[in-house]
């Protein structure tokens, strides 16, 4: 949720090294290649410590699950490791988002064991390292909910997770409290503005109460989680609202106005996965779900940011490894996703310098894949004699609409890289990456939700056709 533990234990292994690195103050602005070499190490360390480790065991239970052959698990594996939009954010753009993307990718896993209250723990890992696993939120409730109400109520379950689940925010929350209830933190906290959700109290705070620099703690952690202040979406991302702010201004409407229609239009497309989820609780819905509700998250939700991109690619990307997974059909809608993507985030890449690794990272994925730009065979219609996974090919449709954004997605490309925007429009090359990426993304959600549907009544003929023959 906050930064704070982060940069804590990095500054708590760092002066180890260096004390100068993390001095109160004096370290800010402070840019020793030594430093930033030791802060991309603690990357790739938290890297290998969480994220890669709980992939692997997600798959190796997942595909076990779906009787995927080793060969087409490993082509998986190596495909989800070598994201190229998770690679080049958290290496080039330097984030951590890998720790909270491997602490739900073992919620999953747990998932998948059967290991529910783990589950609850390894998610509130996630929730805590990162806000934005909240995309992933109403899916794991309703999954959980789900599975203590169908097929019959478990009344103990329910409570197990849901005290878990309580006790597991508090240890997370418990050292911001503590830390606020010392003198010296009283004091300080006292001269901080009131956030928006103290002052809308109806009741007036002492602020030489014990309980107010708590309660200051905790408001400001909602405040950061909730950032309603910084306007409905960061710089220009492919999402519904950017894109229709290129034709109609939205900052004409007031704030509250938009945050209303941005929560009605996220519960709208959220609730058709939500519901299907939480009525049929099985693990296999999980990645669709997810991905389709990180997809509406992403469109339509309050303040979005260009790498919150990565949260409905992980669980879409870890598709790859079910049954059917390397199929053309789904090779071809996860690895086009992921180009367009990678794609939408050029402009912040390229302004971190890294239009070189994102060619080559981008093109390397892609042929692994077998994806354009470096190959057409996903779209073939002939398929290999050897290919293990079920020939599903992608309909003639499907086709047409992929090769059309990678033609444009090119095209944009030797546009940007050649032909200076008019004098009246600089930003007009961003502005076309956004509204390609925000039509793509919208079709791309469309597929999450139609496979997850199909998935759902599959099953639900083949029960009914079950039943029938232990009828007869």
């Amino acid at each position: 949720m906050l930064d704070t533990a982060r940069i804590d234990a990095d500054s708590d292994s760092g002066t180890l090294f260096d004390p100068s690195w993390f001095a109160l103050d004096e370290s800010r602005g402070f840019e020793d290649p030594q430093l930033k070499v030791y802060m991309r190490a603690t990357v790739v360390v938290s890297e290998y410590l969480i994220f890669i480790p709980a992939v692997v065991n997600f798959l190796r239970r997942y595909t076990q699950m779906h009787g995927v052959p080793v060969w087409s698990a490993s082509v998986a594996l190596v495909a989800i490791l070598l994201q190229p939009s998770t690679i080049l954010i958290d290496h080039g753009h330097f984030q951590y988002n890998t720790v909270m993307l491997g602490f739900v990718a073992a919620s999953l896993d747990a998932i998948l064991a059967g290991r529910m209250l783990w589950a609850c723990i390894f998610f509130v890992g996630a929730l805590g390292f990162k806000q934005m696993a909240l995309y992933y939120a109403p899916v794991m409730f309703a999954f959980l909910l789900g599975i203590c109400v169908f097929p019959r109520i478990q009344l103990i379950r329910l409570v197990c997770i849901s005290l878990v689940t309580v006790v597991a925010f508090a240890v997370l929350i418990a050292p911001l409290v503590v830390s606020a209830v010392s003198a010296g933190a009283q004091n300080e906290l006292s001269s901080i503005p009131l956030p928006p959700l103290l002052q809308a109290l109806p009741i007036k705070l002492d602020k030489s109460s014990i309980l107010y620099a708590p309660l200051l703690q905790l408001t400001q952690v909602i405040h950061r989680i909730f950032p309603f202040a910084r306007g409905l979406f960061e710089d220009k991302v492919a999402n519904a609202w950017c894109a229709i702010h290129t034709f109609y201004k939205l900052h004409r409407f007031e704030a509250t106005l938009l945050q209303r229609v941005s929560l009605g239009a996220t519960l709208a497309s959220i609730f058709i996965p939500c519901a299907i989820i939480f009525r049929h609780p099985r693990a296999s819905f999980l990645l669709p779900a997810l991905s389709t509700v990180a997809w509406g998250f992403f469109l339509f939700s309050f303040q979005v940011h260009e790498k919150s991109v990565l949260l409905p690619l992980l669980p879409m990307t870890l598709m790859l490894s079910g049954d059917g997974g390397l199929s053309k059909e789904t090779r071809a809608w996860v690895g086009w996703a992921n180009m367009l993507g990678s794609w939408t985030m050029f402009p912040l890449l390229q302004r971190d310098g890294l239009r070189v690794p994102y060619f080559v990272m981008t093109f390397l994925w892609a042929y692994l894949l077998g994806l354009p730009p470096s190959s057409l065979e996903v779209y073939r219609s002939r398929s290999s004699s050897d290919d293990p996974s079920p020939l599903l090919e992608p309909h003639i449709i499907t086709k047409l609409v992929h090769l059309c954004f990678y033609l444009a997605m090119v095209a944009w490309h030797v546009l940007e890289a050649f032909v200076p925007p008019p004098p009246g429009k600089p930003d007009l090359w961003v502005v076309l990456n956004v509204l390609i990426g925000a039509g793509g993304f919208g079709l791309t959600y469309l597929w999450c939700l139609r496979k997850l549907v199909l998935q759902c009544w599959m099953i639900g003929r083949k029960v009914e056709k079950d039943t029938q023959k232990k009828n007869q």
